[in-house]
């Protein structure tokens, strides 16, 4: 069961959730309370392997503006300590997120900023219009992009990520695509909830145990010495191999039928 909430919206259909930023007076600002009841919602479902794909979008036609910045000025004049208790509260939920079983796919429409456009960062595939406005904008204002900088990294490679940072410079989804940043751009939401759709028909072909395997080993193996990853990778595959879904997926393949966990949208 899904936690009660109210600065977000949740919806399940056919095994995806869709997690709804519902903020509009503030452009959907990463506020405590959103912060908070968006990784709630994400620790409740990272073990249920019903829950098959997860896709995060904003209400009012915008993703996320980023931080709440009426926050931040309170904070700014606040002990050092609960300055970065504050902000360890959002690594929690990039960690979460990054690292979620599922499958996870940001649906970006108008903007994300900032920690917004952090978020995005974390999921696996990011579909964002055309038109969208992106920009890391922590240095223009006077402050660093501390706890979202892994992973922008991660997303963009060290050149880009960290030119883009240090400029604040503003860039659209077309030119999102081109950096990488964004898997797919369109400028219709129709559009975009296609290709979305396509997205979650792929997935739901996959195992999900094993989407779950593969996405630990995805995130292991950077840190990994080179000469353990033959033996890392081999334990994975091994434990793949025996698992009811391994056996499965390898019946069905030489039966020539959909394993048990194919489904339609």
């Amino acid at each position: 069961m899904l936690p009660e909430t109210h600065s977000i919206e949740t919806e399940i259909k056919n095994g995806w959730l869709t997690i709804w930023f519902n903020g509009i007076a503030n452009r959907n600002a990463l506020t405590d309370q959103r912060v908070e009841e968006t990784l709630a919602v994400l620790h409740a479902v990272a073990d249920d392997r019903s829950i098959r794909g997860i896709t995060l979008r904003g209400r009012g036609g915008v993703f996320s503006a980023g931080g709440d910045l009426k926050s931040f000025q309170k904070f700014s004049e606040a002990d050092d300590a609960d300055v970065i208790e504050m902000s360890k509260s959002i690594a929690r939920l990039l960690n979460r997120l990054n690292s979620m079983p599922q499958v996870t796919v940001a649906l970006v429409e108008g903007a994300a900023i900032a920690g917004g456009l952090g978020i995005v960062c974390c999921c696996d595939v990011a579909i964002c219009q055309s038109s969208a406005k992106f920009a890391f904008s922590e240095t223009m204002i006077g402050i660093s992009p501390a706890q979202i900088a892994r992973f922008v990294m991660q997303k963009l490679g060290y050149a880009k990520a960290r030119r883009l940072m240090l400029t604040a410079a503003r860039f659209n989804g077309a030119e999102a695509e081109a950096l990488g940043l964004a898997d797919f751009a369109a400028d219709e939401i129709d559009a975009l909830e296609a290709i979305e759709q396509r997205v979650r028909r792929d997935v739901l072909k996959c195992a999900p145990g094993a989407i779950a395997d593969t996405k630990s080993l995805i995130l292991d193996l950077p840190y990994v010495d080179p000469a353990d990853v033959p033996d890392i990778a081999g334990r994975n595959f091994t434990q793949r191999l025996k698992s009811e879904e391994g056996k499965e997926g390898v019946r069905s393949f030489l039966e020539k039928r959909a394993p048990i966990w194919a489904q339609e949208p």
